[in-house]
């Protein structure tokens, strides 16, 4: 202010500052670079995902095995194979079907009595459902009604199904039951039974071709069971073919 109004202002000279270390000249490109440096180190910082937590293990519960999955089962020690199981089975004592028949009009030619073996799915009733009607009906129509010596054996497995039948007992107490009715013949109906009672692996059509003789001599004819019959009424023809083979059997046996 007072130069801008012409006053001249006289001052005390400065006193002189004490010597200051001397200072060396600031590199303004290197500090930038470290400064740009550290900004970049903080950037980094700032944007690295923070470190992942170790996880703790955690016990997975244990999950059950899918459906489809295979549990594969050691076999217990002493226990058959199922490809080598068989089947327990037993023949039933034997039941006179037509008690009530006349002896003295039973016809010559049906010979001393007739022994039917066969499965059924009523044992206790061998002309029980469908199946029992139909072996009536073919038993009448051979006359064998006529007969008070008619007497059925009902072969019942221990294990429904194809199994193997363990044939010793079975064959024991057929030849038991033989040795006590004598029967003219033996009339065996349906595969299983043929098989059981006979001890032979053939199929039906070879087991129904041939005449057997049992081991006490008594003759057997095989023929279909009647509850194939009512599955395949076509055989009909074929198994009244047997009976009849076994009438004629039995007939020529009695003229002897």
């Amino acid at each position: 202010m007072l130069q801008e109004m012409g006053i001249t202002l006289w001052q005390p000279a400065p006193k002189t500052a004490p010597a200051v270390a001397e200072q060396r000249p600031v590199d303004r490109s290197a500090a930038r670079a470290a400064a740009g440096q550290a900004a970049g180190v903080d950037a980094a910082v700032m944007e690295r995902p923070p470190a992942a937590q170790p996880r703790q293990p955690q016990t997975q519960p244990q999950r059950p095995a899918p459906a489809h999955a295979t549990v594969t089962t050691a076999p217990a020690q002493g226990s058959a194979s199922s490809s080598s199981a068989t089947a327990n089975a037993t023949l039933r004592a034997p039941q006179a079907l037509y008690p009530n028949a006349d002896a003295a009009a039973t016809p010559k030619e049906l010979g001393s009595g007739w022994l039917v073996v066969f499965e059924t799915a009523t044992p206790d009733e061998p002309f029980g459902g469908d199946s029992g009607k139909l072996l009536d009906n073919m038993l009448r129509a051979m006359r064998l009604h006529l007969h008070p010596r008619t007497h059925a054996c009902v072969l019942e497995r221990s294990v429904p199904g194809g199994q193997e039948i363990n044939t010793d007992a079975v064959k024991a107490a057929l030849a038991e039951t033989i040795a006590e009715l004598q029967p003219a013949l033996v009339l065996i109906l349906g595969l299983g039974a043929a098989r059981a009672t006979l001890g032979n692996r053939e199929p039906l059509g070879r087991l129904r071709a041939a005449q057997h003789r049992l081991a006490d001599g008594t003759p057997a004819i095989v023929s279909y069971d009647p509850a194939y019959l009512l599955r395949a009424p076509d055989a009909k023809a074929s198994a009244w073919a047997d009976l009849c083979h076994a009438l004629a059997v039995v007939r020529k046996a009695a003229d002897n």
